[in-house]
């Protein structure tokens, strides 16, 4: 099923009305206005979305903390419980916890792993032992009230030990201990341990005695398959894998059996998802010749974007990459190497598309006659025709749907969609959910480069991922203020992937940079965020811009480029050992594969960044808990030695202590404080990449 949740009506304000003359029947009707707040007001739940407009997100294996804030009046204690109701019907209860001391915040982190809708309630209540005892241990000392606080021990422990729902053993300890509070006979002293001693202070901390209940309004979170949130992704163009120049100067494409032998080196560099862009026929009208020229030439393959000619459209395949056979070898080829593929999404049509002949209406005819092509001032797109869903949306919407569940019914689960912003976010909305109400498997992800609060929508819409506007966020001050805010500000709703090139996008930090840029990026993406990806060429430190633009010279979106890798690699100037140590580190600690868990720390250095994310014993499959911290030279043109500065609470250390730290990077290790000093050179290894372990589990 999709993102959506039940819908809350809006608020809307009512025009102004004259005020009432008060009688003795308003007077009356007053009194009968209900509350919106409970007896104890609950408040600011997360995780939520526009106040339950839509379901929260998290994906199988999330840790996900519940949080909000609750009070009461005057200063008796509470306690706050999160229900929580997974798909199955079952619910749990999980003690809250205060946090951030004087804000009334209380929190709980659960793991959630069966995949569907969970609901949840948070539950405020009077906790009348902790207030006995808060009041207690200032006046019993004091020798203030005494008897009274003792005869309200005793009617509590009676209370509770009346509580079937607690254990026999427990019932039978309560009941002891109302019996000694209640015994006059005894000092006062034994008889205040006896309601105080360390295990009713267990028992009633694990069942508190009740009052005042009071219930939060419903949240829901929609929990996705693991791939949805977590995955490595390798994009690379089927044509120029196998491509081959001819002796006459044409090319032979690479077809989908040529690129099914690829397929083994991605899953060997630790990447778990390939990306292919569209796969289907190209368009000859306005074809785009190399560098987005205007003349394209007879053996030009065009750009894969402008789809659809007189061997089909979007539910076509290019006759250069095979049959549709072909590609369901492919997909099989890219199962047995563990590997799932996403397909590009494209809603837009070459001149030459079925669709402009056969429904004309699904584009925007100009005042001249002519059909409006793609532009993106400066840039301009001859070749593709976007389409308009205002003149016939029920007709796009049924065809797309179509075509979508086309490449579904052959293997293709994962949809990686172009340029979403540019059409109608209620379509998305209505399509996503179409699709995941009957298959919730199947992952969208969004090319959505755009305003923040467009990019936000697609998400809140339904789609499961998109990518940011990481690869401009380059200094230690734009990443932490980004990284924060995807841990942080977004996550209960939008998964980002950290796409760190695209054949659009080739930034200058990566033109200027040299290997040591490709390394930082590299490393900063695949611990920084869940998911993560490349565009194939970044491991061969590809880095020539077409000039003028942020975008590769003889770019593959409209030539073939088939690359050595195995001569670069043999040459030792291959990326693709640290792309596989990234993966393999993602592997192999679990806090890499959390959204939630960053958490920036100080360096005395503008160019040093540092975080780390951890992960405790509780959540984990071997019970252990996991830490890594990732310090970075964000500055690749040097080398920076500073002072970091780190809150060893955030990983798991106890203040004061000491603790190990191994670089995955190159195996060294050191014992830390919470003060150290670190040297990273760009020219040669520009980040650490430390696990931690306190120094007892590390021997």
């Amino acid at each position: 099923m999709g993102k959506s949740a039940a819908t809350r009506p809006s608020a809307a304000a009512a025009p102004e009305a004259p005020a009432p003359v008060e009688t003795a029947a308003t007077e009356t009707a007053s009194t009968e206005y209900e509350p919106l707040l409970p007896r104890i007001p609950i408040l600011d739940l997360s995780p939520q979305v526009d106040e339950g407009h839509w379901a929260a997100s998290a994906f199988s294996g999330e840790v996900v903390p519940f949080r909000a804030t609750a009070f009461r009046e005057g200063h008796d204690r509470i306690g706050v419980d999160l229900l929580l109701l997974n798909p199955s019907g079952t619910q749990t209860e999980h003690h809250m916890r205060a946090i951030a001391p004087g804000t009334d915040r209380w929190e709980v982190e659960v793991q959630l792993e069966q995949e569907g809708l969970w609901r949840y309630r948070v539950q405020a209540y009077a906790d009348e032992y902790a207030t006995w005892r808060h009041n207690a241990e200032v006046k019993v000392p004091a020798a203030i009230d005494v008897e009274l606080m003792l005869t309200i021990a005793h009617d509590l422990l009676a209370k509770a030990a009346s509580d079937k729902r607690r254990s026999t053993a427990e019932r039978r300890h309560l009941s002891e201990a109302a019996r000694v509070v209640a015994d006059a006979e005894r000092g006062d002293d034994e008889r205040f341990q006896a309601a105080v001693d360390d295990r009713i202070k267990r028992i009633l901390t694990e069942r508190p005695v009740v009052a005042l209940p009071s219930l939060s309004a419903t949240r829901a979170v929609l929990v996705e398959r693991t791939r949805a949130g977590v995955g490595s992704w390798y994009e690379f163009f089927p044509r120029s894998e196998g491509a081959k120049r001819l002796p006459d100067g044409a090319w032979q494409s690479g077809t989908f059996r040529t690129a099914a032998k690829r397929l083994p080196e991605v899953a060997a560099m630790g990447f778990d998802v390939v990306y292919l862009p569209p796969i289907h026929p190209i368009g000859r009208t306005f074809r785009k010749g190399p560098n987005n020229t205007l003349e394209a030439g007879e053996n030009d393959p065009g750009s894969p974007w402008a789809i659809g000619g007189p061997d089909g459209g979007h539910d076509a395949i290019h006759p250069d990459l095979g049959t549709e056979k072909d590609f369901v070898f492919f997909l099989g080829k890219a199962k047995q190497a563990g590997l799932e593929i996403a397909l590009d999404l494209a809603l837009q049509a070459s001149p030459d598309h079925p669709w402009v002949t056969q429904h004309q209406e699904w584009f925007t005819t100009l005042p001249d006659g002519t059909i409006a092509y793609a532009e993106n001032p400066p840039k301009k797109y001859q070749d593709i025709y976007p389409i308009n869903f205002d003149n016939d949306y029920d007709g796009l919407r049924t065809e797309v749907l179509r075509i979508v569940r086309y490449w579904m019914s052959l293997g293709v689960r994962i949809f990686r969609v172009d340029n979403p912003h540019t059409k109608p976010l209620h379509f998305w909305e209505w399509l996503i959910h179409t699709v995941n109400e009957t298959d919730p498997d199947v992952v969208f992800l969004a090319e959505a480069f755009t305003r923040p609060a467009l990019l936000h929508t697609l998400a809140k819409a339904g789609f499961q991922q998109s990518y940011t506007y990481f690869t401009w966020r380059n200094t230690k001050e734009e990443l932490e203020e980004f990284l924060t805010g995807l841990a942080e500000d977004t996550p209960d709703f939008l998964w980002p992937n950290l796409f760190v090139n695209t054949p659009d996008i080739l930034t200058e930090y990566l033109q200027f940079g040299g290997p040591a840029a490709f390394k930082i990026r590299a490393a900063i993406a695949a611990t920084g965020a869940p998911t993560w990806g490349v565009y194939s060429g970044f491991e061969l430190y590809e880095n020539v811009a077409r000039p003028g633009a942020e975008e590769y010279i003889d770019n593959e979106k409209y030539e073939y480029r088939p690359r050595d890798y195995a001569r670069a690699a043999a040459l030792g100037r291959s990326l693709a050992p640290y792309l596989t140590m990234l993966n393999r580190a993602r592997s192999e600690h679990p806090a890499l594969r959390q959204l939630r868990n960053l958490h920036v720390h100080g360096s005395e250095d503008d160019a040093v960044l540092v975080y780390s994310k951890f992960l405790a014993g509780e959540f984990t499959r071997s019970g252990k808990p996991d830490a890594v911290l990732v310090i970075a030279n964000v500055d690749p043109h040097s080398v920076r030695e500073t002072m970091v500065h780190l809150d060893v609470t955030a990983f798991g250390i106890e203040p004061g202590a000491q603790f190990e730290v191994r670089d995955l990077v190159t195996g060294q290790r050191w014992t830390w404080g919470a003060d150290n000093y670190v040297r990273l050179d760009a020219f040669t290894e520009p980040v650490h990449i430390l696990t931690v372990k306190p120094l007892e589990a590390a021997r």
